[in-house]
C-alpha cells in the first residue's frame, strides 16, 4: 500500500506543474528543503538536534556559484562537486560535533553555523557580502537551455533525485548503521559494550546528513539563481528542524511531506493575508500538538488501521 501511495504522490507532483505552472518553483524549493530536512531527520533518529545544518545547505549553494565562476558549467558536475563540498565540510565539523550530546550538540552546531553565516556576509570581496552571488544557468548534458526550459528540467531532475536518493537513504536506515542510530538514542553505553564504535556511526550519519543538506542547497541555488548569506542563518536551520519534525522521522517520505506541506501552506497563506505567519504558525501548532509522529506518522497509522 505504501508503494502505491508513493507512486501516486510522485505522479501527482509530476503532473502538478503542467496544470498549474506557478507550482513548479514552489515544488522545486519544497523538494530541495526536503533533502536538507531528511539530513536533519537522520540525526534526530539518534536523538541529536542540529540547529545549524543550514551551514551545509549554504556551503553547497556557494560551492555551485564558485565552481560556475571557475568555469564549470555542467549541471551534473556542479551538483556532484557542491555536494562533495558539503560532505567534506560535514566530515570536518562532524569529527568535533559527534563527541557531544543533547543541548551541547545543538548549540555547538548553531555556533559554528553562525560563523559560516558571518564569513559569507562579511567577506564582500569573495562572496559578495549580503548581495550574494549569482548562479548562472548551467548546461544540461552539454545542451544550453533557456531559463524556463532549465527550470523545468531542474524540477523533474529534482523529482528523480528525490526518488533515487530517497531509496538510498531508506536502505541506509535499514542497514546495521541505520539501526545503530536508534540504538544510540536508547542505550549508547550498551552499543559501546558490544564493540560498536558510536563515534564512527555518528560521524557517518553526520556526513550523510551534511551531503543531503548540500544537495538541497545546490538545487535551491539553481532554482533562485542567487545565493545569499541568509541561507546559513540560524532561522534557516530552525526551519529544517521544523520540517523534519512536522513530516515525521518515522520514514524517508516524512521530510518531503513536511517540506511540501510547509511550502504550499506558506504560499497559500501569503496570497490570502499579510498576516501569513499567523496562519502558518497556527497550522504548525495543530499538527505538532495532535500529530506527535508528524504527518507521515498519520499516514502510517491509517495504514495500520486499514490492515
Amino acid at each position: 500500500m505504501r508503494t502505491g501511495l508513493a507512486i501516486a504522490a510522485v505522479l501527482v507532483l509530476a503532473v502538478a506543474p503542467v496544470l498549474a505552472p506557478w507550482l513548479e518553483f514552489v515544488l522545486t524549493l519544497a523538494i530541495a528543503k526536503g533533502f536538507a530536512a531528511l539530513g536533519v531527520a537522520i540525526l534526530l533518529r539518534a536523538g541529536l538536534i542540529s540547529i545549524g545544518h543550514a551551514m551545509f545547505f549554504a556551503a553547497s549553494a556557494y560551492g555551485v556559484a564558485f565552481l560556475a565562476r571557475a568555469g564549470i558549467h555542467d549541471f551534473g558536475a556542479l551538483v556532484l562537486l557542491s555536494v562533495l563540498v558539503a560532505a567534506i565540510a560535514g566530515a570536518v565539523v562532524g569529527a568535533f560535533m559527534v563527541r557531544y550530546r543533547a543541548i551541547f550538540f545543538a548549540m555547538l552546531n548553531l555556533a559554528v553555523s553562525m560563523v559560516f553565516y558571518a564569513l559569507f556576509a562579511k567577506l564582500y570581496g569573495v562572496t559578495g557580502g549580503t548581495d550574494g552571488m549569482a548562479v548562472p544557468i548551467p548546461t544540461v548534458f552539454g545542451i544550453v537551455l533557456s531559463e524556463p526550459a532549465f527550470k523545468n528540467a531542474l524540477f523533474y531532475g529534482s523529482l528523480a533525485l528525490m526518488i533515487l536518493v530517497g531509496l538510498g537513504v531508506h536502505r541506509y536506515l535499514g542497514s546495521p548503521l541505520g539501526h545503530a542510530l536508534s540504538a544510540v538514542h536508547t542505550n549508547e553505553v550498551r552499543l559501546e559494550y558490544l564493540g560498536i564504535p558510536v563515534w564512527a556511526v555518528l560521524l557517518i550519519a553526520y556526513v550523510v546528513s551534511a551531503a543531503l543538506a548540500g544537495l538541497g542547497g545546490a538545487i535551491t541555488g539553481f532554482a533562485i539563481g542567487r545565493v545569499v548569506p541568509d541561507f546559513a542563518f540560524w532561522t534557516a536551520s530552525g526551519q529544517l528542524v521544523l520540517v523534519a519534525v512536522l513530516g515525521g522521522v518515522g520514514g524517508v517520505p516524512g521530510a518531503f511531506i513536511g517540506a511540501l506541506f510547509l511550502e504550499l501552506l506558506h504560499t497559500a497563506a501569503v496570497t490570502v493575508t499579510d498576516a501569513w505567519n499567523l496562519i502558518v504558525g497556527a497550522a504548525l501548532i495543530i499538527v505538532i500538538m495532535f500529530l506527535p509522529k508528524g504527518l507521515y506518522g498519520l499516514l502510517a497509522r491509517k495504514e495500520a488501521v486499514a490492515k
